[in-house]
């Protein structure tokens, strides 16, 4: 690799750190003031997607590679809420992520390119576990935003619940529903 493939390279990587101060919009609905950031939810996407992907038997590297990268270009196009789509038309995730790598070495462009590639076309297992993983942790943001005392989070839960595809997701999410979001603190303590 030479200095030119180590720029392009770090170019993407600068940029990627544009999403931890990039706020996730649609959470301003329910009146969140100071919502997660791009990075969080994609960084519980990806953990998410590794234990869907262990309970559905997909590869769990490949799907949490794809829950890290399936919002990156909103470096470029921002977080639009879902009811801000349908006023506009939005270059294709597949061609942003084209420009965002395209100064990067091969090896790079080419993993970063075909992990975006397989989540938008659906058509393995693995892309259809990562896109079960954001679906989830959506659904998981809003429980948590209930609990903390938002009202219009049910609109979430509904679109988040509708659209998970595996059957061990929609488990997860029912068990999320059912349960406590500090359960794991008090299984903890139980324990001392």
């Amino acid at each position: 690799m030479d200095d030119a493939d180590a720029a392009g390279a770090m170019s993407f990587i600068f940029e990627a750190g544009v999403l931890k101060r990039a706020a996730r919009t649609g959470w301003w609905f329910v009146g969140e003031k100071n919502p997660e950031t791009v990075a969080e939810h994609s960084f519980r996407v990806g953990i998410i997607g590794a234990v869907l992907a262990a309970m559905e038997g997909a590869d769990a590297s490949r799907v949490a590679l794809m829950g890290l990268l399936h919002d990156s270009q909103e470096t470029r196009v921002t977080d639009i809420p879902h009811i801000g789509r349908r006023y506009l038309d939005a270059t294709p995730n597949e061609k942003i992520t084209a420009d965002q790598v395209a100064a990067a070495p091969e090896p790079v462009r080419a993993m970063i390119q075909s992990a975006v590639d397989e989540y938008e076309a659906r058509r393995t297992i693995e892309a259809i576990v990562a896109r079960d993983a954001d679906k989830l942790e959506c659904l998981v943001q809003a429980v948590e935003c209930r609990e903390a005392g938002y009202q219009n989070v049910q609109p979430w839960i509904d679109s988040s619940l509708n659209a998970l595809e595996t059957d061990s997701a929609r488990r997860l999410a029912d068990e999320a529903l059912r349960g406590d979001t500090l359960r794991w603190q008090q299984t903890f303590s139980a324990t001392e």
